[in-house]
């Protein structure tokens, strides 16, 4: 490999390495908010009730006009295999649920992770639904329902609510819920006055200030997610909060298919209207208490006397489990609704990369085991490139007595020097750059196996062998203790010590790259001989924070890609001397230090 490709190269990994070291030394700042208040905007004609919107007073709240009413209202348990949780008769609103499945940390006493909570606590996340119109005529975030039927809500007693506006409208809202984390909302309006009755029903979720527990970190998304007719549209918090009635991704008109909602790391809470039904989607966030708002506004409802009319709208509450968003677009038509995953811009990677993992698991049962399983099958896949770089930097190492012959021919005239070593290549039939294929080929594959761990809730407190019990996080072990031999517990992770006191899979990534390199005599050129000598250390401190499934990836590729390159330039007659290597550069260490101390 000639100067200038071993320059590309160099270029390339120092500059991810300054990346990834700034993003994590100086992560973004968490700016924190204050809670306000601010009256509820008007939506064309008929309003959706915003923040805790006026009673029919019409009056601005307050923060010590906060309504009370709404803990005493009754509330109706929420049962499945996944979620557990009550309803509020308040609004009809789900303002308290829990994933059962998901604990917060791996710790025994744990606590559950809860996802939604009523108003009035911090960090306030609550979905309702109702119709537009005066808070007198059409149900609203304060309407206190009435259970008509059903006792508690589980996969297979859904439950009614009722609402008489003892003006001749009744309305009913069946809600039903599947065994994992998909709820359905039947909305029944029956005109029993006079007249025409025209509303329109909506859904709505709404976030009381950002979540305290944001990553921000730019590989990840965090806030609203939208998909309208096949266009998917994430926009994080703090552009939410510069959006104006007016901006196009304020208000989205879906013709055909889509859904809005708000996303976490690991959870999410979708409205997912009726599909092939046009609708709404909106987002607004108010200043005044600091309130997120999404919603899906229905077109209109015209019902004559006598007559009634329904609309159904599914809200999706849970884990961004791979399996369960997979099943509700294949099987229950969720058109997009595995883009709610960030998969980033290299989706066309890392979605099959990730299916792939999922699969490998789902046969191994580990999926520590499955990313090595994985990285297995992305060296055979690119193994033919592979084999023909080997083979080349074989070749190249044959040339290397007739490249030597040309710098002392040339001496210091690099035009000269150029031009030979390109006829020596030319009459050889040998590329310099196709030494470069797998560095370049490894670049995108980590990044997206990268991305895949870092926002894919399978990974999360997910086991592989001893002391890695999340795959997720880093290596929890650590020289500072001797690997817990000592009596007392490691660094902090994202500490500055757990930057300096690695652990074992670190360690044994730095050790397996530095064997790598010992394939090949050491570069020729001072500078890049110190380059290549600290890079392996370098790599080693840089990924020790990185989560454990990336460095157990990092490290396996790293003893596949020894093996293969071994086996190739053996086979092709090259006789490559890793502890001849190891040997020479020990020497060269020992005679720099030499010449330190008498001054050369």
């Amino acid at each position: 490999m000639d100067e200038q490709n071993r320059n590309l190269i160099l270029a390339t990994v120092l500059s991810f390495a300054v990346i990834m070291t700034w993003t994590l030394l100086f992560p973004p700042e968490e700016i924190p908010v204050e809670p306000t208040v601010e009256q509820s905007v008007s939506t064309d004609g008929g309003a959706v009730p915003a923040a805790e919107a006026p009673t029919t007073t019409g009056a601005v709240t307050t923060p010590d006009q906060e309504p009370t009413a709404e803990a005493e209202a009754p509330r109706i348990a929420i049962e499945n295999s996944s979620v557990s949780g009550s309803l509020s008769l308040r609004g009809g609103r789900i303002d308290d649920l829990a994933l059962t499945n998901y604990r917060e940390t791996l710790d025994e006493d744990a606590e559950t992770v809860r996802l939604m909570r009523p108003a009035g606590e911090a960090d306030a996340y609550l979905a309702l639904f109702g119709w537009t119109g005066d808070r007198d005529v059409a149900p609203n975030d304060d309407t206190v329902w009435t259970l008509i039927e059903g006792e508690t809500l589980t996969p297979t007693t859904p439950i009614t609510l009722q609402w008489d506006n003892g003006q001749g409208q009744v309305f009913q809202t069946k809600i039903s819920i599947d065994d994992e984390f998909m709820f359905s909302f039947e909305q029944t309006l029956i005109n029993n006055g006079g007249g025409v009755f025209n509303s329109r029903p909506y859904g709505l979720i709404r976030r009381y200030s950002e979540p305290d527990d944001l990553k921000n970190f730019f590989i990840l998304h965090e806030g609203l997610v939208r998909m309208a007719d096949g266009e998917l549209s994430e926009i994080d918090y703090d552009e939410v909060v510069d959006l104006v009635p007016s901006d196009e991704d304020a208000r989205v008109e879906v013709q055909q298919n889509g859904w809005i909602g708000w996303t976490d790391h690991y959870w999410m809470t979708t409205l997912i209207p009726e599909q092939g039904a046009p609708f709404r989607a909106t987002v607004r966030h108010f200043d005044n208490r600091d309130i997120y708002q999404a919603e899906a506004i229905m077109p209109a409802e015209s019902v004559a006397a006598g007559a009634s009319t329904t609309v159904t709208t599914r809200f999706f509450a849970g884990a961004k489990e791979w399996e369960a968003i997979r099943h509700y677009e294949n099987e229950g038509g969720v058109g997009g609704f595995l883009d709610s995953i960030d998969w980033g811009w290299f989706f066309f990677l890392t979605k099959p990369i990730f299916a792939v993992l999922h699969y490998l698991n789902a046969v191994i049962g580990n999926m520590g085991w499955a990313i090595i399983a994985l990285t297995v099958f992305l060296k055979a896949l690119v193994l033919p490139l592979a084999y023909k770089s080997y083979v080349s930097m074989a070749r190249m190492k044959e040339l290397q007595p007739e490249m030597e012959k040309l710098k002392e021919k040339a001496g210091d005239d690099r035009q000269a020097m150029q031009q030979g070593m390109m006829k020596l290549y030319k009459d050889n039939k040998v590329n310099p750059a196709a030494g470069c294929l797998p560095i370049l080929l490894q670049i995108p594959i980590f990044f997206s196996l990268y991305k895949v761990i870092f926002v894919t809730i399978e990974l999360r407190h997910a086991p592989w062998f001893g002391w890695i019990d999340d795959l997720s996080a880093p290596d929890p072990s650590s020289i500072l203790n001797l690997f817990g031999l000592l009596p007392f517990a490691g660094p902090e992770p994202g500490s500055i010590l757990a930057l300096l006191f690695i652990g074992i899979l670190p360690i044994l990534l730095g050790v397996s790259m530095w064997l790598q390199q010992k394939l090949n005599p050491a570069p020729t050129d001072p500078t890049q001989q110190m380059i290549f000598a600290w890079m392996p250390w370098v790599f080693m401190f840089m990924l020790g924070s990185f989560a454990s499934g990336l460095v157990i990836y990092w490290i396996a590729n790293n003893i596949i890609t020894f093996i293969q390159q071994y086996a190739i330039m053996r086979s092709h007659g090259a006789k490559p001397d890793v502890f001849g290597n190891i040997k020479s550069s020990i020497k060269r260490k020992k005679t720099v230090d030499l010449d330190k101390k008498e001054g050369k």
